[in-house]
């Protein structure tokens, strides 16, 4: 039934789809941004996916490439892997983020992924709250933690951040201590947004080392 629903999807939307995946008994189905809400309304009332279970931001900017891979211990007792892969084919040609949509058919009793790759400098896709009203928070949250815009949103504030936050903490390029931290003020009597005081560091991985104790002596 899956591998159905691909070819039929290959088929109606041949004109503009990027990229059709099967894999893992499901499709992801790539599309460019400016096709997203012609696509979703016929996804909607062609295909019967009627109900959108999540929208989430992806960025790929640091894709493929690990700083916490660990090799062998050095006579220090830890070792961390310093090269750097890069900006790999994901982040080329300008795209650095992706919106992923989850969609359900319960008439059908089918799933589909929708992908679709955006600007690295200006990500910007329109809402599809006009399909799914319930992309309203999700696509807020989008917003919130990557910076990604939804044009055409009627509401589009943080949701998971307060409203002086600085930044997006998803993307990949946002410090781990963050830009500001905050604290109560007994004179002032109020909550107070002052620079970091702490040094940016790396923490280690703990490095398994043989002992001695659990060889075969005999």
């Amino acid at each position: 039934m899956i591998k159905a629903l691909k070819v039929k999807l290959e088929q109606y939307f041949s004109e503009v789809i990027l990229d059709c995946e099967y894999a893992h008994d499901e499709i992801t189905l790539h599309i460019p941004s400016d096709s997203i809400l012609t696509v979703c309304e016929k996804l909607r009332d062609q295909f019967g996916f009627e109900l959108l279970i999540d929208v989430c931001g992806v960025d790929y900017s640091e894709y493929g490439g690990s700083a916490w891979k660990t090799k062998s211990a050095s006579d220090d007792g830890f070792s961390r892997a310093v090269d750097s892969v890069g900006h790999l084919e994901s982040t080329q040609e300008g795209f650095r983020f992706a919106v992923v949509y989850h969609l359900l058919s319960i008439q059908h009793n089918q799933r589909l992924r929708v992908k679709v790759r955006l600007d690295a400098d200006q990500p910007i896709i329109d809402s599809v709250t006009s399909v799914w009203n319930g992309a309203n928070w999700f696509e807020r949250e989008a917003f919130d933690l990557f910076g990604i815009l939804f044009d055409g949103h009627d509401d589009l504030r943080r949701i998971l951040t307060d409203y002086g936050f600085i930044g997006h903490p998803f993307r990949k390029d946002f410090p781990l201590i963050g830009n500001v931290e905050m604290r109560y003020d007994p004179e002032k009597k109020r909550v107070v947004y002052e620079p970091v005081s702490i040094e940016d560091r790396t923490l280690v991985p703990r490095v398994i080392r043989d002992d001695n104790r659990y060889y075969d002596k005999s």
